[in-house]
């Protein structure tokens, strides 16, 4: 994470001051820092369950849950 937190401030600097190549070679760093925690590349973790990202709540096995805390929203 400090590697990534420091190629993120570098890759601010570069873009403030306008430097291209700064800009590629801190966003290098960043990829790199993030393959390296696992946030990027293979898929590392795999529990069969269906990735259920992106979706709405109302369109997943979530849907009853979703609506009653809606309902209780509403009732407030």
């Amino acid at each position: 994470m400090h590697e990534l937190m420091l190629a993120r401030s570098a890759k601010g600097r570069a873009m403030r001051a306008s430097d291209a190549a700064g800009r590629e070679a801190a966003r290098k760093r960043v990829d790199a820092a993030k393959h390296a925690l696992g946030e990027r590349g293979a898929v590392w973790w795999d529990d069969g369950a269906p990735d259920l990202n992106r979706h709405l709540a109302k369109n997943t096995p979530y849907a009853g849950w979703f609506a009653s805390i809606e309902e209780e929203k509403r009732k407030r």
